[in-house]
């Protein structure tokens, strides 16, 4: 699960209160707005269209049910799930903002998103982001829409807002799940401000949610940008996959590899993840053109965060895995 790139959220509608979950089989995808495009882009495209589409028809609870014990014995005894801060969360339908880790498979993303629907089940509905290239990859695409997961699309994120939905979105993308292990600890959010524009037209308060011990399920030795500004000289690789990272990653089954997509099997780290205290936003349309407002909340979000992180940081018991 990865991160939608917040600069891309543009539209939205007021979202006020807890309006009853609506069962909506579009989410008015926008397909009018993408090119018509040939090869690898072209898939993408026509998948990640598809899924916006049907985003809202999810999650299939009966799959849910069906892999909890799995998900439960992974969060108690694998990744030692801690999760507080449960209170903080408002009433209100609220757009979640955190940091996530671990190269392409983000870890304490899934934990916090498997937790959030064994608090809440159907009562209260999140929906997570990912990136266009992991929605459309065959198989683990249409897992991620079973499970409830929509694409890193405007539309998509508005229209589970306006539907009452619960969103969250790791604004930092690759930028942040792809950082060397020695940031393991930093907030990465890539200066993308979009999620505050997002809040704004949506008139709905952001809650950052703070987590470390992600970044432990998979050691990212390097960034890799120079083997992607080498690649995309070639090819335009950057563009046609909307990345700006191939990380060199260590771990299992294979060693050392280049991963775009999931190469490797999560180690045992322990996650922690907290809720902090929402961020209410002006619902005034204007401000999302008032860039000092916008960078105020940007930085008031990514400094909640860094303090959460370095604060859950402080509880490791030993230097990795603890």
């Amino acid at each position: 699960m990865a991160p939608i790139k917040s600069d891309q959220l543009a539209t939205g509608h007021k979202a006020n209160g807890r309006p009853a979950l609506e069962t909506a089989t579009t989410a008015n995808a926008g397909t009018t707005g993408r090119k018509s495009e040939g090869g690898i882009q072209g898939l993408i495209a026509k998948r990640v269209t598809a899924a916006t589409e049907h985003a809202l028809e999810g999650p299939n609870q009966r799959l849910l049910r069906a892999q909890r014990p799995v998900w439960e014995a992974l969060c108690k005894y694998y990744f030692r799930l801690e999760t507080s801060g449960w209170t903080r969360l408002p009433e209100e339908t609220s757009l979640l903002i955190g940091v996530h880790s671990g190269g392409a498979l983000t870890m304490d993303a899934w934990t916090f998103v498997f937790d959030w629907w064994r608090r809440f089940g159907t009562t209260r509905v999140l929906h997570p982001t990912a990136h266009d290239v992991l929605m459309a990859a065959p198989g683990l695409g249409d897992y991620f829409r079973q499970v409830g997961v929509i694409p890193a699309s405007r539309q998509g994120v508005s229209a589970a807002l306006s539907a009452g939905r619960d969103v969250i979105i790791w604004p930092g993308g690759d930028v942040d799940s792809m950082r060397n292990w020695r940031k393991r600890d930093q907030v990465v959010l890539a200066g993308r401000k979009g999620f505050v524009r997002q809040a704004i037209r949506s008139g709905v308060p952001i809650v950052p949610v703070a987590s470390v011990g992600g970044h432990d399920t998979a050691f990212i030795l390097s960034e890799g940008r120079w083997i992607a500004n080498g690649l995309d000289r070639i090819s335009g690789l950057k563009r046609k996959l909307r990345g700006t990272r191939m990380p060199v990653v260590l771990g299992i089954p294979f060693g050392l590899t280049i991963e775009t997509i999931p190469t490797h099997l999560p180690l045992p780290a322990k996650i922690r993840t907290e809720l902090l205290d929402p961020i209410e936003v002006d619902d005034d349309p204007e401000r999302v053109n008032d860039r000092d407002y916008v960078d105020s909340i940007y930085l008031e979000v990514e400094s909640a965060l860094q303090d959460g992180m370095d604060r859950l940081a402080r509880q490791r018991r030993f230097p990795i895995f603890g």
